[in-house]
């Protein structure tokens, strides 16, 4: 059996003629998937159900009822990602001139059908609808992005913000010593916030950066290792206290993740905070920890495992799904677990939780069903030295 894969959109030929429907079957045969129509209508039930999965159409201009040019006029409205081709037989200048001025087209073939250049157009024709998928996937992701990086930026800004305006209001009731450390308190967390703001401004303009110097895959995103994304997050992430001495790596293999990793390092940096917020407002935890796993095999996955406070069940149902925060008062809003699993399922794959109240919390972003999308390594990688030592530096 090959190891190639077939490809995942489909050509949609539509001909009254019999002979012509044969004959394009035939002649792109174990070149190109494709589904036939003998009519506009049946073309149009096809595409109800299975647009999304359609990459060209290619049309006759004659048929009865509705002609090829009105039907790529229906389909450029409906569904206007579909590469659309029309053929005549008609050498028809003011419908040659509509057709193409219209946008309606993206090429015109002349009958009798010559499966040379009709093959040749069909070449161009997915290279256009590959390029501008690939587009749509890039500002997809920046949207995903930019969405995130403000959602991720509000908590910590809102913690700036009501320290500043408790500060502002303050009321001389109590002694020089206690408003001291009340300010102390509120001067250091507004600091690691600002610090927290800022390393997720600078990673995401160094990933912008070097992004621009590298190819872009089909997805819209360079290629970037697992690991690398575990190894930035620790070099940049502003812990505060001895958070840094709670961190353990746990390096068990490696992947490409080609999809958006943008989004992906923003996840990570999320679920990270998320743990450590966990960890430091839990004062029953006499010895915090935070392991961070990479694995390649059965399924690539990026695991956050905090021993933690955990998660009521009635929360951790809802987490995905529903606004629910236990950080209102400091500015959260609950949509960090929805922007985290929305995410995901953008490269494909899933965020999942896994919680006991009073023994901890590990969420694994679980990139198994994103086919194409992730590669194992089987190489050794450097980082693996600090599997042992569970250090990254």
């Amino acid at each position: 059996m090959s190891g190639q894969t077939q490809p995942s959109h489909f050509i949609l030929f539509v001909d009254d003629d019999e002979m012509s429907r044969t004959l394009f079957a035939r002649a792109t045969r174990g070149l190109y998937p494709v589904r036939l129509a003998q009519g506009a209508q049946e073309a149009m039930a096809i595409l109800e159900r299975h647009a999304a999965e359609t990459a060209i159409v290619v049309t006759d201009f004659r048929m009865p009822g509705c002609n090829g040019d009105d039907l790529l006029r229906e389909i450029a409205g409906k569904y206007p990602h579909i590469v659309r081709i029309l053929v005549t037989a008609y050498a028809d200048k003011d419908l040659l001139l509509n057709a193409v001025n219209t946008d309606n087209a993206f090429r015109i073939i002349e009958k009798p059908l010559r499966m040379e250049a009709v093959n040749e157009v069909l070449s161009l024709a997915l290279a256009h609808f590959n390029e501008r998928e690939a587009r749509h996937q890039r500002l997809l992701a920046m949207d995903e992005t930019l969405a995130f990086l403000a959602h991720e930026l509000n908590t910590p800004l809102a913690t700036i913000a009501l320290h500043a305006r408790a500060i502002g209001e303050d009321q001389p009731t109590e002694s020089d010593a206690e408003r001291h450390a009340r300010f102390a308190g509120a001067a250091s967390s507004m600091l690691n916030n600002a610090q927290y703001c800022l390393s997720l401004i600078e990673s995401f303009w160094s990933t912008i950066k070097d992004g621009g110097h590298r190819p872009s895959s089909a997805t819209g995103g360079h290629e970037v290792r697992a690991t690398r994304l575990v190894a930035g997050l620790i070099e940049t992430y502003p812990f505060s206290g001895s958070q840094r001495d709670w961190i353990q790596v746990d390096i068990q293999g490696d992947f490409v993740v080609s999809a958006m990793p943008n989004c992906v390092a923003l996840v990570l940096s999320s679920l990270v905070s998320n743990a450590l917020r966990a960890l430091s407002g839990n004062s029953g935890t006499s010895a915090p920890f935070l392991r961070i796993e990479v694995v390649a095999r059965p399924r690539p996955a990026i695991r956050v495992c905090d021993n933690g406070p955990g998660i009521a069940p009635d929360i951790k149902a809802r987490l995905a799904h529903d606004v629910v925060t236990t950080h209102a008062g400091n500015g959260g809003h609950g949509m960090g677990t929805i922007f985290c699993n929305r995410i995901m399922q953008s490269v494909g794959g899933s965020l999942l939780i896994d919680s006991t109240v009073g023994a901890g919390t590990t969420v694994t972003m679980d990139f198994g069903n994103a086919r194409n999308r992730v590669r194992a390594i089987d190489e050794p990688d450097a980082l693996a030295d600090h599997s042992a030592r569970g250090t990254l530096s």
